[in-house]
């Protein structure tokens, strides 16, 4: 079997060589429980304070800042969760309609079954948050905003420092779901007036299970899971020391390799994404040009199934996605990109391709040839294009 062309990065990452390499002797002889007062404890404890401290200097946070967790999504409810615990009925919160499902299905929980207060902002039809919208929001001491740093489907980024401002200024708290966003922009805790931050360490080449909440000094809340002493009381449970470890050195790759992200991968980004506008009829991007992330790419493809695209693209190797990995499987599109106001035909044919430090020209090359003659062919028999029928 071919090598898979894989640009679906913004799903999960390839765990990268050496991440698995600074893993490997947590799994085989380091095994001691980091809790334990022997030396052989206590060598194992050294090694997650380590990594603390690398995922700190990602973001321009301090070590005692960092919880570790099992995921983005628990980092996400501990952080929306852990907020309305501590401030109980009281609690109102603002978010946006484009949210992950980790934020978004978690604040309509907590307003259906809570009576917690919620207003969603609206996006217009870049993706970008409707700041009008915002300025009119209800925040004060008892309100959470929860907005995410970039848009896990258009890569769309929103003003997170201006945001974050504004509501500190309300006297209000401000949580990112950071997920997509860390390691490929610059973030920097220490000046931007973040509360509070997720991160998943499948996003930028660590292993799937784990994740850290970045928690600013001083800011309160309770924890989900309750037991030991472990993550400074806030999330009970013998850490998982491998995965903690590969998390801290993709953290701290991420920080070396920062400008490669930032340049040779959004140049490929781009050729990709001119050659696919250009080659492919009818073909649109969904998201602001500028401000999104420097590896993501979603384009419809107006008349086609979005679901036809990517089978299509798996018979030749080549894996991209429709909309995010969380949704897949629904025959409807996106949330994303019903909220940015796309009609039908254009909504249901969103594919995103999100690309790595892994990604190769040759890759981008392929993808390019590929494309265009599976579009042709799927419009030849669409009955929306072509309400006669193939010919």
């Amino acid at each position: 079997m071919a090598e898979t062309i894989y640009l679906d990065n913004n799903a999960t990452t390839k765990v990268a060589p050496e991440v698995l390499e600074e893993m490997m002797p947590f799994l085989r002889d380091r095994y001691g429980n980091p809790s334990s007062i022997h030396r052989f404890g206590g060598l194992v404890r050294s090694h997650i304070d380590r990594a603390r401290e690398q995922v700190a200097a990602l973001l321009g946070a301090h070590p005692d800042e960092i919880t570790f967790t099992g995921c983005g999504s628990e980092s996400d409810n501990l952080a929306i969760q852990g907020f309305y615990r501590r401030h109980g009925s009281a609690t109102n919160i603002v978010t946006s309609m484009v949210e992950h499902p980790a934020v978004r299905s978690l604040c309509r929980f907590l307003r259906d079954h809570d009576g917690v207060e919620l207003t969603e902002i609206n996006v217009d039809h870049e993706g970008l948050l409707r700041e009008d919208e915002f300025s009119r929001a209800k925040i004060g001491p008892h309100t959470l905003v929860t907005l995410m740093w970039a848009n896990n489907e258009t890569g769309v980024l929103f003003p997170i420092k201006k945001l974050a401002e504004t509501v500190k200024a309300a006297g209000g708290f401000f949580h990112t779901d950071a997920v997509q966003a860390v390691g490929k922009v610059p973030i920097n805790c220490a000046g931007d007036p973040v509360d509070m931050l997720a991160l998943a360490g499948h996003k930028l080449h660590a292993p799937k299970g784990v994740g850290a909440l970045y928690i600013r000094k001083g800011v309160k809340i309770s924890p989900l899971i309750i037991g030991g002493h472990q993550e400074n009381g806030l999330r009970a449970g013998t850490e998982n020391v491998a995965a903690i470890v590969g998390l801290g050195k993709a953290c701290a790759m991420a920080q070396a390799c920062f400008m490669e992200e930032a340049t040779r991968v959004k140049n490929m980004r781009d050729r990709l994404e001119r050659a696919l506008l250009t080659s492919c009829r009818d073909a649109k991007r969904n998201g602001h040009e500028g401000l999104r992330l420097p590896n993501t790419c979603n384009i419809s493809f107006e008349f086609i199934e979005g679901e036809a695209i990517l089978l299509l693209l798996d018979e030749k190797n080549i894996a991209a996605s429709s909309g995010s990995a969380c949704t897949t499987g629904s025959l409807e599109p996106s949330h994303v990109m019903r909220a940015m106001g796309l009609p039908y035909t254009l909504a249901h044919s969103s594919t995103r391709f999100s690309l790595s430090r892994y990604t190769t020209e040759a890759e981008i090359d392929a993808v390019v040839r590929a494309l265009p003659p599976i579009i042709e062919r799927l419009r030849e028999i669409s009955p929306y294009s072509n309400p006669a029928g193939p010919q």
